[in-house]
């Protein structure tokens, strides 16, 4: 079953058969997607954890490297292993400088922990709300970017429709595919993305591997 119109329910991407199932409804839709599919676009089924953890881990690795994450992560988790809303609402500032964590990251934490406590971030809920609906209620916790709120419903509750516009690399991935000269903003993308609903976050991963397929064709480094 596919999702319905208005994106609130059908498979999550949790397996690969949901997958291939979007991907083929959006070979349906539109014709650059059965392109790019064609030329060997192969999504990659990639998950993180649902749960404050999950969205606490995205925070955490939020422009620093895989590397610098990794450290922080484990760090944060050795102070904090029991990573709930509360734990983390309890805890005092001084583990989470210790683990890394910078003050605007300390302060995102808090944020979104006491949303969750308060019932303002349904967050264990939030895959049974269409994208768009579930980015509003992330995106109005202090801290959380539409970035952060979208790789969060792509990736940790496996949103079929979740799209993150901001992502240069899908941003440069369209640009590729629809034979652009300048890569689309966020905006423009998020437009050019109406064409995939409900099926927004496989065209997503659809993208992301094409970049890797284009990047590698042309030797080119894998960037942004």
């Amino acid at each position: 079953m596919s999702p319905d119109a208005a994106g609130v329910t059908g498979p999550l991407l949790d397996s690969e058969a949901v997958l291939r199932e979007g991907v083929a409804a959006l070979a349906a839709l539109d014709p650059v997607m059965a392109r790019l599919a064609a030329e060997g676009a192969a999504p990659v089924l990639r998950k993180r954890p649902p749960g404050f953890a999950g969205l606490a881990g995205i925070v955490v690795g939020q422009q620093i490297s895989t590397a610098s994450a990794a450290a922080i992560w484990g760090r944060l988790t050795a102070r904090l292993p029991d990573l709930t809303p509360e734990a983390l609402a309890a805890a005092p500032d001084d583990p989470l400088r210790e683990a890394g964590l910078s003050a605007p990251k300390i302060r995102t934490l808090r944020a979104a922990a006491a949303a969750i406590l308060d019932g303002a971030l349904p967050l264990d809920t939030l895959h049974a709300l269409p994208a768009d609906e579930a980015h509003r209620l992330m995106v109005a916790v202090h801290g959380i970017g539409p970035w952060t709120a979208d790789v969060y419903l792509l990736f940790c509750l496996g949103h079929p429709d979740a799209f993150p516009a901001g992502d240069l690399a899908l941003q440069e991935a369209a640009r590729l595919a629809d034979g652009l000269e300048t890569r689309p903003n966020a905006a423009a993308l998020t437009r050019r993305a109406d064409a995939w609903r409900p099926w927004r976050g496989v065209a997503a991963k659809v993208l992301w591997a094409y970049y890797r397929v284009a990047k590698a064709r042309d030797g080119a480094p894998l960037s942004p």
